[in-house]
């Protein structure tokens, strides 16, 4: 398992996940091995400076991550035990609206014409504007945005000077517990 306490993870992750505070540890070595089931044995993961939220790097796609993992929940439920949330990041870059913007601009292709857009926001250990976030982000969609039922939702997390940037469909974000009621 490839436990890592260094800050170099977090500036290179593919994956966000939320556990309950104090279980991080169980929480990493859960997905870890979730991970390692879907083919790929030499994930990362590391803590945040933020209590319960951890990061995970994988050479899978997040996006797939995701939805095989979905499908784990749905056969096996029991292996979900810690991992509250996971959450795709296709890029990680500075907590600067300038780089912000940019990452969203090159993702953006993602976004079809006639699509519709939302963006959403997970602030932590950050002063950075949500506002200006979302007007740099919005400046660069030549989209509608549609804050019920968006075709694809621009996800910005947040993590002190770090930025975790995804364009992705709405049902994008594995949340154990929903699903978990849901099925």
């Amino acid at each position: 398992m490839n436990f890592k306490n260094d800050s170099n993870l977090l500036s290179d992750f593919n994956l966000l996940v939320s556990s309950a505070r104090g279980n991080e540890r169980e929480a990493n070595s859960e997905l870890w091995y979730l991970i390692a089931e879907l083919g790929d044995r030499s994930a990362e993961t590391s803590y945040t400076p933020v209590s319960g939220l951890t990061v995970a790097k994988t050479s899978l796609d997040p996006l797939r991550v995701i939805q095989n993992l979905r499908s784990t929940l749905k056969e096996k439920p029991w292996e979900f035990r810690y991992v509250l949330k996971v959450k795709p990041v296709q890029k990680v870059v500075p907590t600067e609206i300038e780089a912000i913007g940019k990452a969203v601009s090159e993702r953006s292709g993602a976004i079809r014409d006639g699509e519709t857009f939302r963006v959403s926001i997970e602030k932590r250990r950050s002063n950075v504007s949500s506002k200006e976030v979302i007007d740099a982000i919005a400046a660069k969609i030549p989209r509608k945005v549609d804050l019920r039922d968006p075709a694809k939702v621009v996800l910005v997390e947040i993590i002190g000077t770090v930025a975790g940037i995804a364009v992705i469909p709405p049902n994008g974000i594995l949340g154990i517990e929903r699903e978990k009621r849901t099925t």
